[in-house]
């Protein structure tokens, strides 16, 4: 990440990409900062010097973000609320092919920490480096990828499927046919391999559009971005007509009162006793009422004292409420 902000901020805004997760940032801190171009990055890193990992997001969903959750400089999680809809956007970097077995079991412990504590009504997407290859086809794996990967599964990649099937997701990048130059996501010399992958709940696949490898961008000299297209099924909500409330309250005034009272005897015949017929009565009391007390307009009157509803507070009220719905 160290000078490469500007570049991908630049990038993200010409590919019309608006969240990206990043590894490897090498930077020291649990910080957010803004990197340019309407782009707002959240990390975590412990050493300087490797790991690290990040999450960029536009700023108009930059707003909206309500956690952010750094389980280690392998791994963290940002939930963001869009359109009503709960997104836990997950960033994360596998041990290497080459680190001790201790520690590849750990970061997948830590994975499994996170994905679960995620509620189940929400959104997940994770966008990892996982230092594993899934490989080509999916018998006996049909349940978590599709048959598109790159020739042959290794452990590593094995690790993958594993988790796939303990979470319930879907390895994305498998379920669309790319030439071989669409699924490779990392090359050095005459090394060519697949180890980056996006990974989405299963019963959300079918909001994915696409999925590729994006070559021609050189902000990352070894590894190529992999761009993913989603849809996000939104409920509307339905709009309900509310009934204008008559103005009751001014019964409180003698005139009102007399007027209202006059009115209803007069309909219903000046008799001293109601008809046994209560719906009658009813709809005859709210007829009067909307004649000589009036209806309200049915639109909320807006206080101009409204300094203090700034982006911190709306912030804080968001928070609030999810608090409430996850309590």
């Amino acid at each position: 990440m160290t000078g490469k902000g500007r570049e991908l901020a630049d990038m993200m805004e010409r590919r019309r990409v608006d969240i990206l997760c990043v590894q490897e940032t090498r930077w020291r801190g649990s910080k957010a900062r803004n990197i340019g171009g309407g782009y707002k990055l959240f990390y975590h890193g412990v050493d300087g010097k490797r790991d690290g990992v990040g999450v960029i997001i536009k700023e108009k969903y930059a707003r909206h973000v309500v956690e952010v959750k750094r389980e280690s400089d392998r791994l963290m999680c940002v939930k963001v609320e869009i359109e009503g809809v709960m997104m836990n956007v997950v960033s994360g970097y596998a041990p290497q092919v080459g680190c001790e077995l201790e520690e590849k079991e750990k970061f997948w412990n830590e994975m499994d920490r996170v994905t679960e504590s995620i509620p189940r009504g929400e959104r997940v997407v994770i966008g990892a480096d996982l230092n594993g290859h899934v490989g080509e086809g999916n018998r006996g794996d049909e349940e978590v990828m599709g048959k598109f990967g790159l020739r042959d599964r290794n452990l590593e990649g094995q690790a993958v499927v594993d988790f796939a099937k303990r979470m319930e997701m879907a390895v994305v990048n498998t379920y669309f046919q790319k030439r071989e130059e669409h699924l490779i996501t990392y090359k050095s010399g005459g090394r060519s391999t697949q180890i980056d992958y996006i990974l989405c709940r299963r019963g959300n696949l079918r909001e994915v559009n696409d999925c590729k490898v994006v070559p021609g961008e050189s902000v990352a000299k070894q590894h190529r971005i992999v761009v993913c297209k989603l849809t996000m099924e939104v409920r509307k909500r339905k709009s309900v007509k509310t009934e204008k409330k008559i103005k009751w309250w001014k019964l409180r005034k003698e005139d009102c009162c007399e007027e209202f009272r006059s009115e209803v005897w007069a309909v219903l015949g000046s008799v001293e006793e109601f008809p046994d017929d209560w719906e009658t009565t009813a709809a005859v009391i709210r007829e009067t009422g909307k004649k000589v007390l009036g209806v309200a307009s049915g639109q909320r009157k807006v206080d101009k004292e409204t300094w203090w509803w700034n982006v911190e507070v709306q912030e804080s009220v968001q928070r609030k409420k999810l608090d409430r719905r996850q309590s």
